[in-house]
């Protein structure tokens, strides 16, 4: 799973620096989309697609948290029927068990970065454009840095990016 960097920048010319600049390190440019408000031109920077905009991927989180949730929920009911009605066999160790894989993942998806497009829909109202950018993990810190030589970008945040789903 690659990290997805999110650069606020005023305006069409300051963006296409940057999406220039990380084009010349190597950066595919499908890996970099840009999003605006309907009223700005994006010109030659590369659009979102519809699920980038529509943020998707919050939809997933969300889907999978709460599965989580209900499927810990299920079990944990299972165990306390089990415990209650005094059916004290190996079964127990079903619900338990469930019990620990859900937790153990629901550690692991706290633990995902998360920034999503909701935070960024006055800077967009407003008329800055977006850079989404999706990279390998380990090339986070030297995106960044690349970035913050243009004093006009914002750091954004950092979310999760997959190529699966058009995500």
């Amino acid at each position: 799973m690659d990290r997805r960097l999110y650069f606020l920048l005023p305006d069409a010319n300051h963006a296409l620096a940057v999406v220039n600049e990380l084009a010349h390190t190597g950066v595919e440019p499908e890996r970099i989309h840009a999003l605006a408000d309907s009223r700005v031109a994006l010109g030659e920077l590369p659009p979102a697609s519809v699920r980038q905009i529509h943020d998707a991927g919050r939809r997933i989180e969300t889907f999978l948290w709460d599965g989580n949730l209900v499927v810990f929920g299920l079990a944990l009911g299972v165990l306390l029927t089990a415990l209650v009605s005094g059916n004290l066999s190996g079964w127990l160790l079903v619900p338990l068990g469930i019990m620990l894989a859900t937790f153990l993942a629901g550690l692991r998806f706290t633990r995902l970065p998360n920034t999503h497009l909701d935070e960024f829909r006055d800077a967009l109202a407003h008329g800055e454009i977006l850079l989404m950018v999706d990279v390998a993990e380990t090339r986070v810190a030297d995106i960044e840095n690349r970035v913050h030589r243009h004093p006009e970008a914002a750091v954004g945040g950092v979310g999760w990016a997959t190529r699966a789903f058009g995500l």
